[in-house]
């Protein structure tokens, strides 16, 4: 049996947790986006005011995948959300039941702070959708996603 364990990351894990952003962005095709360091994830992740937090699960001792996330709002609700930004399992690790974990523990943060849903993004190709849908994810194809970034973020902020 398979030893699995799942903790919370810490300033002294920036170092996996950017290996595995790596590795994530590689399976999405997405490398070339990839400019975080180890020092941001520091800086932003384990300073006095956290823009996230992660878990990190590990088999066999080794750390093999982990979720990054943080606390939204809706004013529909009037509750906090856990946005969950990234979940990855290095591919020779699949198989073992680790996703699930991870969104286990995650439900159990949420519920425990009494936060009343879980909000991902899956890219359309990404077979991992049926995954999440047979754990009671749904997909809310009348919301889409829109972003602001880079010149046009600058022009809009009159910053160019």
């Amino acid at each position: 049996m398979p030893e699995i364990a799942i903790r919370t990351a810490q300033a002294g894990d920036a170092g996996t947790l950017m290996r595995l952003v790596r590795a994530l962005a590689d399976y999405e095709s997405l490398s070339e986006n990839v400019v975080s360091t180890e020092a941001d994830l520091v800086r932003d992740g384990f300073g006095p005011a956290p823009a996230f937090e992660a878990r990190i699960v590990s088999l066999d001792g080794r750390d093999v995948g982990f979720a990054l996330f943080y606390p939204t709002y809706s004013t529909f609700t009037g509750r906090r959300t856990l946005f969950l930004e990234d979940l990855f399992v290095d591919p020779e690790a699949r198989g073992h039941g680790l996703g699930r974990l991870l969104l286990e523990d995650l439900a159990g943060i949420a519920a425990d702070r009494g936060w009343q849903t879980i909000v991902l993004h899956v890219l359309d190709w990404n077979p991992t959708r049926r995954f999440y849908e047979r754990l009671g994810f749904r997909q809310h194809g009348q919301w889409l996603l829109h972003t602001l970034t880079g010149d046009a973020l600058r022009r809009l902020a009159k910053r160019d």
